[in-house]
């Protein structure tokens, strides 16, 4: 036997053979052009369409948050722009093949460079560009393998127009080398209640198509070859964890009864149908830029009134966490701030875009305030990028203006957390944003694959902060949330409970991990846990450390 080990995501085990994702198509040459470019430019606006409706027929066929995913990159491959391009680089030229990949990588290089919600796009970006690629090249183009038999799938790392159409029937679990807590990958682990394990370092030099593995995303580890007794504890061990994941349905809860009360996270009423089913006490975060991005003008008071209703009426006298228009540099919006930023995510965005364009911050609000009388929710109300008191006040006097009962901050910037007993003076309560936060603390960009080690919230500079943060909610008699990711790994559920944190917000689909794990430790076992992992010097030892029995 041999193991390797990763970051997990979720609580599952799975045994089955090992299936390697091919690897990605080897560069065009540079060989010159010596067809008639014209007829170049046909094959490949003949291939990019042909791209586009297999991206539109996968889309169709998966449905749901997929569809929307798919449809994305089948407009990628219809885009006149890359079209352009190709036809600038075939008079230069370049084969065709060069041509399409060299005009891809261009977009690709300047949504990386804009970063935040448009360099999530690159990745998509790549993989359009592979298959339009391999259309020109005649090899079917790189993707999920079929098998007849149930495996885990081992790769580099995952495209999303692979992961959306995943069998799930036949899919056990995921592995990958690259990656982190936060990628695309673990992303869709954690919503399609797959085991996985992400970040593995040496992978791909020992994973083995057929081999037999044991991937435990609780341990974070992957074991190749097991011998028949491990295989039998570890079957045993994923009977135990899927009895506690799939018991009734009880209020979030520490095994000496403290209650953690459990929430989802939401993007529109479409989510709510699943938070309510996994048993969702509510919801700490809804997104509320879906009624914004890709138009070219605000919604109106009364369409925003419309779309808040209908998630307010979803949870009848649940707490329901809000989050206002969280846009800017990186995420444009023409009636926003599209002004170019040479480092966004440190740019115009969150509350200081609405300052600056406050009669849009406050006819949501204000629709926020009219959804607040028309159901029996109980409705917060949150800005996000609070760095500060003095942005405290200013939010908290507008939401005070405008009606609203509950009006607190997101916790996503360092200096927030340092002076936390002053915003907790004004504020109502404090979510934190651990995406966000983890990403501000340690200097990575969340979305840079390259630093996607330092993208942890396990890491102890966060821990701290967190720590921070729930201290000065207690001190203050007041609730310190979580809505982030981190909220979703039942390990670190646990520790953030630990510094203080009162209640937790993730996918629908963790809740009953999470809820399982809750059970299994008394509020003081859980700060054991945590001063562990705030002892600890990385990311690696915090998660090694709170494990510790």
């Amino acid at each position: 036997m041999s193991a390797l080990s990763g970051v997990g995501v979720g609580r599952g085990i799975a045994v089955a053979k090992v299936l390697r994702m091919p690897e990605p198509l080897a560069p065009p040459s540079d060989e010159p052009l010596e067809a008639d470019a014209a007829a170049e430019h046909e094959r490949v606006r003949e291939a990019l369409a042909a791209v586009a409706a297999d991206l539109d027929a996968r889309a169709a066929a998966a449905g749901g948050d997929a569809q929307a995913v798919l449809e994305a990159a089948s407009l990628m491959a219809q885009d006149p722009a890359i079209l352009d391009d190709v036809r600038t680089r075939l008079d230069g030229g370049a084969n065709a093949e060069r041509a399409t990949w060299d005009a891809y990588a261009a977009f690709r290089d300047m949504l990386t460079a804009m970063g935040g919600y448009m360099a999530e796009r690159a990745t998509d970006l790549d993989d359009v560009a592979q298959r339009v690629v391999a259309r020109l090249r005649g090899v079917p183009a790189p993707g999920v393998p079929v098998s007849d038999e149930p495996f885990i799938l081992v790769a580099r790392d995952l495209a999303p127009a692979d992961t959306a159409t995943l069998d799930l029937d036949k899919t056990l679990a995921l592995v990958t080398q690259d990656g982190g807590p936060t990628s695309h990958t673990a992303i869709l682990a954690r919503s399609k209640s797959l085991p996985a394990v992400v970040g593995v370092v040496g992978l791909l030099a020992a994973a083995a198509d057929g081999q037999r593995a044991i991937v435990d995303a609780k341990a974070g580890t992957v074991v190749l070859d097991p011998d028949d007794a491990s295989v039998a504890a570890a079957r045993a061990e994923r009977e135990m964890r899927l009895a506690a994941a799939s018991a009734p349905v009880t209020p979030g809860a520490l095994a000496d009864g403290t209650p953690v009360p459990l929430m989802a996270n939401v993007g529109s009423a479409k989510d709510a149908p699943a938070a309510v089913e996994a048993g969702a006490e509510g919801v700490g975060l809804f997104r509320t830029e879906f009624l914004f991005l890709g138009a070219s003008t605000a919604p109106t008071v009364e369409q925003q009134t419309a779309a808040y209703t209908d998630v307010l009426r979803a949870f009848p006298g649940k707490k329901v966490v809000v989050r206002v228009l969280d846009a800017g540099a990186d995420k444009p919006l023409a009636f926003l701030n599209d002004a170019h930023e040479e480092n966004p995510a440190l740019g115009l965005r969150g509350i200081r875009a609405l300052r600056a364009s406050e009669q849009i911050l406050r006819d949501q609000l204000t629709a926020l305030a009219a959804a607040q009388e028309a159901t029996d929710a109980d409705l917060f109300v949150m800005a996000p990028m609070i760095a500060d008191r003095e942005e405290t006040e200013y939010f908290v006097r507008l939401g005070r203006e405008m009606g609203l009962r509950s009006v607190g901050a997101m916790a996503e910037v360092p200096s927030i957390a340092v002076l936390a007993d002053q915003v907790l003076e004004v504020a109502d309560f404090v979510s934190i944003g651990t995406n966000d936060l983890t990403q501000y603390t340690m200097a990575a960009d969340r979305q840079l694959g390259s630093v996607a080690a330092l993208q942890d919230p396990w890491h102890p500079a966060v821990l701290r902060l967190v720590k921070m943060l729930g201290d000065a909610g207690a001190a203050a008699g007041k609730p310190v949330g979580v809505c982030g990711e981190a909220a979703a790994d039942p390990a670190l559920a646990v520790v953030l409970v630990g510094l203080g944190v009162t209640s937790l917000s993730m996918s629908a689909s963790a809740i009953a991990d999470v809820r399982a794990e809750l059970l299994t430790v008394t509020r003081e076992e859980a700060r054991e846990r945590a001063a562990r992992a705030l002892a600890a010097s990385s990311a690696a030892a915090a998660r090694a450390a709170a494990a510790a029995r």
